[in-house]
C-alpha cells in the first residue's frame, strides 16, 4: 500500500463491506481513526462508504441494523475495500460474493479483511502468496482449511495490496500505522491520543493475554507445561513427555495442576483439545472425523465419547446446533448487484 506524493494530496477512499453478523467493535476500530484524522487535520484526508453484499441493510452481531451508504457495484472506484465480518461467516461465502471480490482485486483495489473476514478472502483465493492474519479464535480453523496460506498470529498484516487484521482494538493499531505512513507519525499519535490508546502497538504484538494473566497463574514450570500442551494439541504428548519437556517430575506436575486448577494434567490437556475441537466444529465445515484427528483423537469413537462426557452432546450435534443458531444465509438471497 505505497502512496505517491500526488496520492497523498487527495483523499483516500475506503469502502467497508459489512457481512451479516459482523462485529461493530471491528468496524469502529478501522473507521473511527479515519474520522479523527480528518478532524485533527482540519481537512478531508479520508472518505468512506458502507457497503453490503446485497445492497440491503444488514444486522451486526449486536443486532443493530446498518444500511449501506453506497452500492457494491460502485466499489471499483475505491482505493481500498475492507471486508468486516464476524460470527457465522462460514455461511456468508456465496459464489456471487466470491466472484465480486475477485473482480475488485483484479481491478487493482487494495483488499482487506477484519477478524474472520480473512476467511472470505481465503475462499476467494485472494490471500495466496500474501502474509495474512485472523482473530486468534479462528487461527486453527483457517490453518486447517487452508494449510498453504502464509498465516500468522500478528495483530495485523500489510503485504502489498492485501491487509488483514485480527479485529477488535487491533484495528486501531493497523489504521494508525496506515495514517502514519501516509500523513506522518505526529498525526497518527494524535489520533491514538484521541482514542485514549496509549501505545500504537507493532503488528508483532500478541493478540492474546499472556497465560499468566489469562489463567491467573504464576508458577513458571506450570506455564511452560501449558505452553507445551498448546503446541501439541494434534500430536499429543503423555504426562511423562510433558514433564520431561520442562524438567520436572510427573508427581510435581500433578501437584501443580491439582493446586491451581483442581484437576489432573491429563484432564486439563483433554479440555484444551476439546475446546479446540468445539471451535473447529463451529467455525469450519471440516468433517467431524477430521476435526477429531486435528485435536489428537486417534479414533472417532474416542472423540465422540470424550466430547459427550464434557459437553453433554456429540460433535455432530454441536455442528447441527451451530447451523441452527443463526438463520442468516447469503447463498439463499438474491444475487449481488454487480452492475
Amino acid at each position: 500500500m505505497n502512496d505517491s506524493a500526488q496520492d497523498r494530496n487527495s483523499p483516500a477512499d475506503f469502502g467497508f463491506l459489512l457481512i451479516p453478523q459482523f462485529s461493530m467493535l471491528s468496524l469502529a476500530g478501522v473507521l473511527e481513526p479515519l474520522r479523527m484524522a480528518n478532524r485533527l487535520a482540519d481537512k478531508e484526508l479520508y472518505r468512506w462508504w458502507l457497503l453490503t453484499p446485497t445492497d440491503e441493510a444488514v444486522e451486526a452481531s449486536n443486532r443493530i441494523l446498518f444500511a449501506p451508504t453506497a452500492r457494491l457495484a460502485e466499489a471499483e472506484g475505491l482505493d481500498t475495500l475492507v471486508v468486516v465480518a464476524g460470527i457465522d461467516v462460514e455461511r456468508q461465502c456465496s459464489p456471487a460474493l466470491m466472484q465480486c471480490l475477485r473482480q475488485l482485486a483484479a481491478r487493482g483495489l487494495n483488499i482487506g479483511a477484519i477478524s474472520v473476514g480473512s476467511l472470505l478472502l481465503a475462499k476467494a483465493g485472494l490471500l495466496e502468496g500474501y502474509r495474512c492474519t485472523v482473530h486468534w479464535e479462528n487461527l486453527a480453523g483457517l490453518r486447517e482449511q487452508f494449510p498453504g496460506l502464509n498465516l500468522t498470529s500478528e495483530l495485523y498484516e500489510i503485504d502489498g495490496r492485501r491487509l488483514t487484521c485480527s479485529g477488535g482494538s487491533a484495528g486501531l493499531d493497523m489504521m494508525m500505522h496506515l495514517i502514519g505512513n501516509r500523513h506522518g507519525h505526529a498525526l497518527a499519535t494524535a489520533v491514538a491520543e484521541q482514542c485514549i490508546h496509549p501505545e500504537i502497538r507493532k503488528s508483532q504484538a500478541s493478540q492474546r493475554l499472556s497465560l499468566r494473566n489469562r489463567l491467573d497463574i504464576s508458577h513458571p514450570r506450570l506455564i511452560e507445561v501449558i505452553e507445551c500442551m498448546e503446541r501439541h494439541l494434534e500430536d499429543t504428548l503423555d504426562c511423562a513427555q510433558l514433564a520431561a519437556q520442562v524438567g520436572i517430575s510427573v508427581r510435581q506436575m500433578d501437584r501443580l495442576f491439582r493446586s491451581s486448577f483442581g484437576t489432573t494434567p491429563a484432564r486439563f490437556y483433554l479440555g484444551m483439545r476439546l475446546d479446540r475441537a468445539r471451535a473447529l466444529l463451529q467455525q469450519t465445515s471440516m468433517p467431524v472425523l477430521q476435526v477429531g484427528l486435528a485435536c489428537g483423537f486417534v479414533s472417532d469413537s474416542h472423540f465422540i465419547r470424550c466430547y459427550r462426557e464434557r459437553l453433554g452432546h456429540t460433535p455432530a450435534a454441536e455442528r447441527r446446533r451451530e447451523r441452527q443458531r443463526t438463520p442468516a444465509n447469503l447463498s439463499a438471497q438474491d444475487p449481488l448487484h454487480t452492475g
